[in-house]
């Protein structure tokens, strides 16, 4: 994402040592996925934490300057206000963690956070998403001007045939997918990257970001990963700096669920229009 940490010099040694235990890392998300969620109150204020990870994202073709303010709307506001009163968290200044756009649309997003009032920081995906499989120079200048439009942070396509090929690039964030694939974020997955992140504090003392992305659309799941995190990494990764979670229909179920706790009733499709 955004470009702070300078990194450390990379011993590629130690990373050709590395074995991961596919039975015990299946096991692990099985559990993970089987475990009972918490319920009432505690899961009222579990899915508002979730909530301030989410990078509420739209990556579509059809994208327009209309619904790219529509989103922005709704990282300010992502919950109805008289829903976050009955919980007496309306005063909590609970948003989105970020809004994520092409980077045709950074400046349509920046314009319209703007407008809000309101500084949630803009991410892009840039870098020839999703493939990143085009040429460096364009990959650099897509890069710069979405920076140059307003964009604060920067979901770099990494061009995977270096990883391949054992050409490590760094970063302050890693993440599970472009959710432009058949198979997106899944847990076993998620394993091996937060215990690479937690091996890797362990031996630099530098804490590196994760962000799952791609259908994680339930607020059950947003429970699961928050879960995950919390066990791997602890409470210091549970916040916007170090997670996030990449979604575009995990608000909607949220505050569905939220609208549950609050009126003992599932909403209609009325009752949350901006959903």
């Amino acid at each position: 994402m955004s470009a702070h940490n300078r990194g450390t010099e990379l011993d590629l040694s130690w990373i050709s040592k590395i074995q991961v235990n596919h039975p015990a890392v299946l096991r692990r998300a099985e559990q993970i996925q089987a475990r009972r969620t918490v319920k009432k109150e505690w899961q009222a204020a579990w899915l508002l934490k979730a909530v301030t990870f989410i990078d509420l994202t739209t990556l579509s073709g059809d994208d327009t300057s209309s619904n790219i303010q529509r989103l922005c709307y709704k990282a300010k506001y992502p919950i109805r206000e008289d829903l976050l009163k009955a919980l007496n968290m309306h005063d909590k200044g609970i948003t989105t963690a970020a809004v994520c756009v092409y980077p045709a649309r950074v400046c349509d997003a920046v314009k319209a956070l703007k407008a809000a009032g309101c500084n949630i920081p803009v991410a892009s995906v840039a870098a020839g998403f999703p493939a990143g499989q085009t040429h460096l120079k364009t990959r650099l200048e897509e890069i710069r001007l979405a920076v140059e439009d307003g964009a604060t942070e920067i979901d770099v396509v990494i061009n995977r045939s270096l990883v391949l090929t054992g050409q490590w690039e760094g970063s302050d964030f890693i993440k599970t997918s472009t959710g432009k694939e058949t198979v997106n974020a899944t847990f076993p997955v998620a394993i091996v990257m937060l215990r690479a992140i937690r091996d890797f504090f362990w031996k630099t003392g530098n804490k590196i970001g994760f962000k799952p992305a791609g259908g994680i659309r339930s607020a059950k799941d947003s429970l699961a990963w928050l879960s995950l995190v919390k066990e791997e990494l602890g409470d210091e990764w549970l916040k916007p700096e170090l997670f996030r979670i990449g979604a575009s229909t995990l608000l909607s179920d949220i505050e569905r669920q939220i609208y549950h706790h609050v009126t003992g009733r599932y909403a209609a499709y009325h009752d949350l229009p901006m959903s």
